[in-house]
């Protein structure tokens, strides 16, 4: 018997909703056993209420979603996939070249840039690596956040772009962005790598994951994941979903990169559970 998960995706880009239709798409035409059905929220805190109420079977989680799913859920969570992309990240702490910060020690008792409250690359991850480094929250430097996209968990990148512009307009004296990001937007010129230095960098991380409640029954959740897994970057239509989701091909997901984020969490009490 044919069975269909409703799989909770958040559209943080409109596109969101074009993917999930190729995939959903994609999947049927695989004739394997399993069917999804698309079911879309406007934030990350939505999605896991439903996912814990068992109105969906499946989510498409951001790090600080799978850490709420997993403090709400315990040890009854289950995990599929994540993206070949969302393993081993950093985040870079940036300042202006010829500014005198040099180090993590040096913006002591200054003024830090940071992404949206919520995002794990941006805030929360960078929040636990200052403490590692011996400067704590609320005490130690004057957190500066760009709030843009509050319940997509970081996946609105505006905030996080608008960070490290600051540190670039000589507003605050760094700043955080995922390596990736600021690689990216150096590369294309949407900021001026000429002006910016990393003077710092996090421990690794993963990103997304999907995450099943207890009742979706292992080999459902088997299934799903096998059938993302047929997916082929060197098949023409596979490549445009791929591309479209970020990634050349779909990976087991593991939780033990998730340690940064559940210390995070941990420190700031950030769901107050």
């Amino acid at each position: 018997m044919t069975k269909t998960l409703k799989v909770g995706a958040v559209i943080y880009d409109p596109k969101v909703t074009v993917i999930w239709d190729m995939i959903r798409q994609y999947i049927e035409d695989q004739d394997m056993d399993i069917l999804i059905e698309p079911v879309f929220f406007d934030d990350y805190r939505h999605q896991i209420k439903a996912l814990v109420a068992k109105e969906i079977d499946v989510a498409w989680n951001s790090p600080l979603a799978n850490r709420e799913a997993e403090l709400r859920l315990g040890d009854k969570i289950k995990y599929g996939l994540m993206r070949d992309t969302d393993r081993d990240l950093h985040t870079v702490l940036v300042a202006k070249k010829g500014s005198g910060i040099q180090s993590v020690a040096d913006v002591k008792g200054k003024k830090i840039a940071f992404g949206a409250i919520d995002s794990p690359q941006a805030r929360l991850i960078p929040i636990q690596f200052l403490r590692e480094q011996g400067l704590e929250f609320g005490k130690d430097y004057e957190e500066v956040r760009y709030d843009i996209g509050v319940g997509l968990d970081g996946d609105h990148t505006g905030g996080e772009l608008d960070a490290v512009k600051s540190v670039e307009a000589g507003d605050n004296v760094a700043g955080f962005a995922i390596e990736g990001n600021f690689n990216a937007w150096v590369k294309d010129g949407t900021i001026d790598g000429n002006q910016l230095e990393v003077i710092g960098k996090t421990n690794l991380f993963d990103h997304c994951i999907f995450t099943a409640h207890e009742d979706v029954a292992d080999e459902d959740l088997k299934k799903f994941d096998d059938v993302l897994l047929t997916m082929d970057y060197s098949r023409e239509r596979d490549k445009e979903i791929l591309d479209l989701e970020g990634l050349k091909k779909w990976v087991p997901g593991r939780t033990t990169n998730f340690e940064e984020i559940r210390k995070a969490v941990d420190y700031m009490n950030f769901f107050e559970i």
